[in-house]
């Protein structure tokens, strides 16, 4: 059985409202800040997995709505960078990027080492390692299709997505627990005090959300989206591509930064609404797509692979990234959006630093900072340390 893409729609916004309720249900869920959209997801995937092994009950979705909900939550994304927060931020920006550097060598060393000791290819490691974890689905895809053409890798293409796919799931529940114990063992002040809840939509310091401001919010999102996708499309062939949700982001940024020279001024908590809602029904249908049954079937060295990744993650981000960052609550914030792109993607990151920040108060630095990283500057990184360890003999050499 197949649901149709409004089908589909309904289960998602249905997982969310069972994610937010099990959250409450179990304070533990609420208390390490984990993303509702993971909750309600994972909680429908177990059900069908069960439902399948019981009664060969299988269940697939029409998922095509993943890809423009996911390029306006960019779009979102941009909208909502002020550029003139990066005179205070810019200098932090730099310590994120220095203290990713040596990460990603760390991540690929513990995969291609793993690899060795589970008697797999070492290339192996590189798709447990950044291909997957740091890259996504996009750059795993990538790599996959170059490693089984080349090396002659089987079933590295659903190894790939199965990787990526279960980052998502790991990232987005390492991020609040990471962020909590920092926030307890450094005694870290959280922006609107202990214990507070800072509500991003309607609160004193920004004006309610109107049908009006959010109308003009969705124009430019859906302007940001639609011109990004053609902009992607039109300069594929270049020396350096760049996705289409770069695109979207980047235009977003322009987008927003220029309304103001002709008196036209974005609503905050429009943008915050559109992007969160945006972000939680992908993430959603992500974690609702996940057949956990292919999962336990084909990703047994890549379960040890990511369990070994998450606990490196878990340490780096506590012992170096947080100390590197400033040791205060915008550091807190990153961490928790370091453990999302480092295992699962820039949307984890985001969902990450949205369940941080509705629960202790906002950090503007941390969410034009991870976004931007995370969507472009990572990637670039990433492929400079993929290319230097393909290039070791016994690897890719």
């Amino acid at each position: 059985m197949t649901l149709q893409p409004m089908e589909t729609l309904l289960l998602a916004t249905l997982a969310l409202i069972l994610g937010r309720l099990v959250n409450r249900l179990i304070p533990v869920l609420s208390r390490y800040s984990i993303p509702e959209p993971i909750t309600g997801g994972l909680l429908v995937s177990i059900c069908l997995a069960l439902a399948n092994v019981a009664n060969d009950f299988s269940l697939q979705f029409d998922t095509s709505m993943k890809a423009p909900l996911l390029l306006a939550f960019f779009s979102a994304v941009g909208l909502s960078a002020n550029l003139g927060m990066l005179k205070h931020g810019g200098k932090r920006m730099v310590l994120v990027v220095l203290a990713l550097i040596p990460f990603l060598l760390l991540q690929n060393l513990l995969g291609v080492l793993m690899a060795w000791g589970l008697d797999l290819h070492p290339l192996m490691g590189l798709v447990g390692g950044t291909i997957t974890l740091v890259g996504g689905h996009g750059t795993g895809a990538a790599y996959a299709e170059r490693f089984a053409e080349v090396y002659n890798l089987q079933s590295i293409m659903e190894l790939s997505m199965t990787s990526a796919t279960l980052g998502l799931v790991v990232g987005g529940i390492i991020g609040g627990p990471l962020a909590q114990w920092l926030l307890k063992r450094h005694k870290v002040a959280p922006a609107t005090g202990p214990g507070a809840h800072h509500e991003l939509v309607g609160d004193d310091r920004t004006p309610p959300v109107t049908s009006g401001n959010f109308l003009t919010v969705l124009s430019a999102t859906l302007v940001a989206l639609v011109a990004g996708q053609l902009l992607a499309g039109k300069f594929s062939g270049g020396a350096v591509t760049l996705p289409s949700f770069v695109w979207c982001l980047l235009l977003g940024v322009a987008i927003r930064n220029s309304l103001p020279l002709v008196g036209v001024r974005l609503n905050d908590g429009a943008i915050d609404l559109l992007g969160s809602i945006t972000l939680s029904l992908f993430l959603v249908m992500t974690m609702m797509a996940l057949d956990l049954s292919h999962v336990a079937s084909v990703a047994g060295p890549l379960l040890l692979m990511l369990l070994g990744q998450a606990i490196l993650a878990l340490l780096y981000g506590a012992l170096v990234f947080f100390r590197v960052t400033g040791r205060d609550y915008e550091a807190v914030v990153l961490s928790a959006a370091f453990s999302g792109f480092a295992i699962g993607a820039t949307a984890t990151a985001v969902a990450n630093m949205q369940a941080i920040a509705h629960k202790y108060g906002p950090a503007p630095e941390a969410f034009i900072i991870a976004p931007l990283v995370g969507a472009f500057l990572i990637d670039l990184l990433n492929a400079l340390v993929l290319t230097g360890y393909l290039a070791i003999p016994g690897i890719g050499g």
